[in-house]
This record gives structure tokens, C-alpha cells and sequence, in this order.
């Protein structure tokens, strides 16, 4: 939700901005909506002062004895005019604020533009790219001769885009997940948070999934529940409706799967685990103070790297431009690692600033150091996600004879395996 003051005073500024996100933003009807409920708003308080005025007298005639039937009777009109015109301001308000949830966040000053992926710039690059002896095989075929995974048993029982994980498939995917929770709560300083898989609507919007996104969104029918794209959205909504009483930075992470629809992906890659409608997710959410938040985003994109770097994987950062930004993003960050099998770069995680979007949404405040209500900034990183780690792992350390080796970081996890062997 954007900051309508913000809006009346910098309307050129935002219809530039909206331009820029390649966004057609109402901003006309905004602010129409916005000037009614202002100008019913004033008309009310200019009548409940004629009505205090009225009231007076009627008190002093009364007090004196004298007929007061007729200032009555203008009072009952008024009280109609003041009820009608408050009418009126709730009822522009309630329309504004439709049009401004479906209006995506102002980019940042530092946000390239650019209308697509094309305008995304690569910030920096960690590692190189391993170059194999042999020709090296897709995740689909390691995962065949390991037995790591079951696409059609799962697409029986479910149906596409619905992995399912066997044997050591299965252990290294918990592996990966704790190994990731660790990292983050013992040496990153966040907090484990095991929310639910589920929230209701009030939190999708606060986090701006609703309305723009409720076509990639899994519903649950009868009830006012869907199936979480994220655990941004839980996460998020834990201060939703409160003032936070804790002292910022506050971080939390948590491990989630994860339900997406997917909606107009058709054609897209679909085979194996590279786009899938159900994954597991390591999220990590930051709540800070506005003046530190951009700091703050450069240090959780960092906390998403090391992941990548203690397992050894080549990845590559880009600073999305403003037209492949999410919808409720001011700055985002986007990290890839190299799959050799696939011949690409796959997005492991996304790193966003929201600025004040996504609290003034879920009504999320915090206290100033003046000891005044604001809203905080929120952030948010993938972890990082899964599978298209698990992708890039199999791939980078696949050997000649169909085996993975497994990086050192991971051996705790699993049992002390170092390597992955085909089953014959």
C-alpha cells in the first residue's frame, strides 16, 4: 500500500515510476477518490461545528425558558447531512483504497530501468563454472540412476510439477534444509520459525500476493485459506495489526514448502525439478528501521551467498531492473547458480527491499526512537529454495561413473555420506 500524501505531493514522480515498472497505475482515479472522501470529510466537520454551535444555543434558550422546537428540527437535518456526507468519505475511501492495492511498490532510485529480464545487471560473480571431461548428465538422469527422486509415481498420485523425493533424495533434501536453518540461526543471528502452510486473505494482501497474484495462488474452497506461495507471507504477518514492541533489527527464518500455481507458465520448462508447483523453501525476514534498510538488504543477500559458497557452488548476483521486479518490491536482487547439466543459470533466491509497502498493507508499526508509531521497513531472501539447488548440486558434482559427490558442508547432515552411487 503506498502513502496517498506521498502520491498528492509527488504525482509526476509516481506516474514516472509506475511508467518505469512498465505498471498502469489508476492514479487519476486515486486521486479523484482521494479529493471526494477529503472534500465529504471537510463538509462533515464544517456541519458537526455548525451542529456544536446550534447545540449551544438550544441549550441557553432552553435554560431561559424559550421555544427551542425549530433549532431541534435543523439540528435532525443536519445530523442527516453530517451522516450522508460521512457516507460519502467512507465510501471514496473504501474505493481508493481498492485501487491502490493492485498498484505495485515505487522502485528505487538505484533500480535500473528496463522492461524485462534483458535489463537486469549482473553485479557480481562468485566461483567458476565447472568444465567436465565427460558430457555431464541432467539432474533427470543422475536422479534416474541414484534413485533420488520418482516424477511419475508423484504425477499419479498428484499430478505434474509435484516432486517426490526417495532414500537419499529424501535425507539430502532434510540435509539441505537444516544445514541451511543453522547456518542462519546460529552464526547469521536470526530466529527459527516453523509457521503454518496456510494463511487467510487479509495476510495474502498484506504481503501483496492479493490481489494481483490470486490466479497463481492455491485456494482452499469454503474456506478463507490458501496454500502459501511462500513463508514471506506467514513470516511477514506474525507483527500484522500490532506495534511491535520488540527493539529492530528483528529477523526471523523458517523452512516452508511452498504451492504456486504457476498461471500462464505453459511452454516454460517443465520437466524435472526446474519448475515445479509444490517446493521447499528456507526464507529469511527482516524488520528494521526505514534509514537502515537498504544497508540491510546488501547484508541478506550476503547471507543467502554464503549458503552457495560453503557448498561450493558457483553463482552469479543480478539487480533486477524495474521491470522484472516482483510487485511489492522497491529493490531486488536475484542470485543464480550455474547448472552444468541444463547448459544455465537458475534462480536460487530473491532478495527484496519493500521499504514501508508490506507494513503499511498488513498495518505493521513499530515505535521511533521519538517514541511515535511508523512503519518499519520489511525485507525478505529465499535461503535459499529448493530444488533448483538440489539441481545445481547433482549437476556440478556428478563424476564419470554417474556418482555425486557431496560437499564437505553436507556430510554432518548426512550421516557422514561423502558420495552418492547408482543403484544398480
Amino acid at each position: 500500500m503506498h502513502d496517498i500524501k506521498r502520491i498528492r505531493e509527488e504525482t509526476d514522480a509516481f506516474r514516472v515510476a509506475m511508467r518505469n515498472r512498465g505498471a498502469t497505475a489508476p492514479i487519476d482515479e486515486i486521486l479523484e477518490q482521494d479529493q471526494l472522501r477529503r472534500r465529504a470529510l471537510t463538509e462533515s466537520e464544517a456541519l458537526k461545528n455548525e451542529r456544536n454551535g446550534v447545540s449551544k444555543e438550544i441549550g441557553r434558550l432552553k435554560k431561559n425558558g424559550e421555544d427551542t422546537s425549530g433549532l431541534q428540527a435543523g439540528m435532525r437535518a443536519i445530523g442527516d447531512r453530517i451522516d450522508a456526507f460521512d457516507g460519502q468519505a467512507r465510501d471514496a475511501e473504501a474505493k481508493r483504497d481498492a485501487l491502490l492495492l493492485a498498484v505495485p511498490n515505487q522502485p528505487h532510485a538505484s533500480v535500473p530501468v528496463g522492461a524485462d529480464a534483458a535489463g537486469n545487471r549482473i553485479v557480481r560473480t562468485w566461483g567458476t563454472p565447472k568444465l567436465f571431461a565427460f558430457e555431464p548428465k541432467s539432474h533427470v538422469q543422475l536422479g534416474d540412476s541414484l534413485r533420488l527422486f520418482d516424477f511419475e509415481r508423484a504425477a499419479r498420485m498428484t499430478g505434474a510439477g509435484f516432486p517426490l523425493f526417495l532414500g537419499a533424495g529424501a535425507r539430502l533434501q532434510r540435509a539441505l534444509l537444516q544445514f541451511m536453518l543453522d547456518l542462519h540461526t546460529q552464526e547469521h543471528g536470526y530466529t527459527e520459525m516453523s509457521p503454518p502452510f496456510v494463511c487467510n486473505s487479509g495476510s495474502m494482501r498484506g504481503t501483496g500476493q492479493l490481489p494481483k497474484l490470486a490466479e497463481d495462488m492455491y485456494h482452499i474452497p469454503g474456506d478463507d485459506l490458501y496454500l502459501i506461495p511462500t513463508a514471506e507471507v506467514p513470516i511477514t504477518n506474525y507483527y500484522r495489526d500490532e506495534i511491535i514492541r520488540d527493539p529492530l533489527p528483528i529477523r526471523f527464518t523458517g523452512y516452508t514448502p511452498c504451492f504456486r500455481r504457476e498461471a500462464g507458465a505453459a511452454g516454460r520448462e517443465t520437466r524435472g525439478l526446474i519448475r515445479v508447483h509444490q517446493f521447499d523453501k528456507v526464507e529469511m525476514v527482516q524488520f528494521v528501521e526505514p534509514e537502515t534498510s537498504y544497508a540491510v538488504l546488501e547484508s541478506l543477500v550476503v547471507h543467502a551467498q554464503e549458503v552457495l559458497e560453503r557448498l561450493g557452488l558457483p553463482y552469479r548476483v543480478l539487480l533486477l531492473c524495474t521491470g522484472d521486479m516482483s510487485f511489492a518490491a522497491a529493490k531486488c536482487y536475484d542470485i543464480e547458480l550455474w547448472a552444468p547439466g541444463q547448459n544455465a543459470w537458475l534462480e536460487v533466491s530473491s532478495c527484496s527491499n519493500f521499504e514501508d509497502f508490506q507494513a503499511r498493507r498488513a498495518s505493521i508499526r513499530y515505535r521511533n526512537p521519538d517514541g511515535k508509531t511508523a512503519f518499519p521497513h520489511t525485507l525478505n531472501g529465499s535461503g535459499v529454495a529448493l530444488p533448483r539447488l538440489l539441481v545445481a548440486l547433482l549437476e556440478t558434482y556428478q563424476q564419470a561413473d554417474g556418482s555425486v559427490d557431496l560437499p564437505e558442508a553436507l556430510w554432518p547432515y548426512m550421516g557422514g555420506l561423502h558420495r552418492l552411487v547408482p543403484v544398480s
